[in-house]
């Protein structure tokens, strides 16, 4: 078992990544149906929250089903970490989890998110001020460094854990390599191997199917993997790797069935959480990806973005249902998209 604070882990726990516009409930929901065993929230702002801002304060939305949890945080300032760290306190999630990895601009370049990074004693006192701010475990994620010049996450491994964080997720990349190149996991096994280190070490970074996930447990060591992009309209990517590892066996892709039922529940989840309208607005944008590989179905994707009623729309599924019976899905690779392209940050 891996244990964060209070918090039990199976061995080789499956974590869902924190991102923007993506980590709401309703698809940490689906994550969680489909085999995840710890998720975060979509990354909120200390300052945000301390102003009371909507956007952040909806953001700490959390429900029994999806447990455990975590809330991320990000910002550079000590005081106003501190303070957003005992908001979130109040909120009762299973964990705090602090962002040091956000690569975009807006974040990074204002010295929150990975832009910490450039200077390690700054991440020291804003984990430090969290973790005395707090009851809850503490667990931090970030990157190997800023660039190539300053890989320095063997001792900021060393330091966050020697002011008490609990558990530490680390992204193969560099702020400057944003989502290019190939992630490189040496780091992360050089940060679990050192003798040091006896908090767990999640990896994170093209963890895209079950043979790659499978692969790196057994050449990196780390104590599980966090899954991000490769989750966006795929939340069976996690009972897929499950699977595999038990087994050797590759799953069937999902069904035609089982994707219109994870549209369902999208849907149903996202209404449910804010109302008819803000819900199916939103679901505009999941269609594409959960339905991905049938043959034509642009006219159906079309039809329910046009679509503000949800009989309306669960007539389309039907439809689809109907349309694709017996269709047998051919297993593609995962397209890991680089989303923060288009985050609203």
């Amino acid at each position: 078992m891996i244990r964060i604070g209070n918090i039990s882990l199976p061995d080789f726990p499956l974590l869902l990544a924190p991102m923007e516009d993506v980590s709401d409930p309703p698809f940490r929901i689906l994550c969680k149906d489909n085999g995840a065993d710890l998720m975060y929230t979509e990354f909120i702002s200390s300052e945000g929250l301390i102003r009371n801002a909507i956007n952040c304060r909806r953001k700490l939305d959390i429900f029994e089903e999806e447990r455990p949890v975590g809330i991320q945080i990000f910002g550079g300032d000590e005081e106003s970490m501190a303070l957003a760290s005992g908001i979130v306190d109040v909120t009762n999630p299973d964990l705090l989890d602090i962002n040091f990895g956000c690569p975009v601009k807006k974040v990074a370049c204002k010295g929150a998110g990975a832009g910490v990074l450039k200077d390690v004693d700054l991440m020291v006192r804003l984990t430090a001020a969290c973790v005395k701010a707090t009851k809850l475990p503490v667990t931090v994620k970030t990157r190997l460094g800023w660039d190539e010049q300053t890989k320095n996450i063997e001792e900021v491994a060393e330091r966050l854990q020697d002011v008490g964080i609990q558990a530490l997720s680390i992204h193969g990349r560099t702020r400057s390599q944003m989502y290019k190149g190939e992630a490189d996991w040496s780091l992360i096994a050089k940060v679990k191997n050192n003798p040091r280190i006896h908090i767990p070490i999640f990896g994170n970074g093209d963890i895209d199917s079950p043979q790659k996930a499978l692969e790196y447990k057994n050449r990196y060591g780390v104590d599980g993997v966090m899954i991000g992009r490769a989750a966006i309209g795929y939340p069976w990517i996690f009972r897929e790797i499950k699977h595999y590892i038990q087994t050797g066996e590759l799953l069937p892709p999902p069904t035609v069935e089982e994707r219109v039922a994870v549209c369902r529940k999208h849907l149903h989840e996202a209404i449910k959480w804010q109302n008819q309208r803000v819900g199916i607005n939103e679901m505009r944008g999941r269609y594409a990806s959960y339905l991905k590989g049938l043959p034509n179905i642009k006219e159906y994707r079309n039809k329910l973005n046009r679509l503000t009623e949800v009989t309306e729309v669960e007539a389309v599924l039907d439809e689809i249902l109907t349309a694709y019976a017996g269709f047998e899905l051919q297993r593609t690779p995962i397209e890991l998209i680089d989303y923060h392209e288009n985050c609203p940050l």
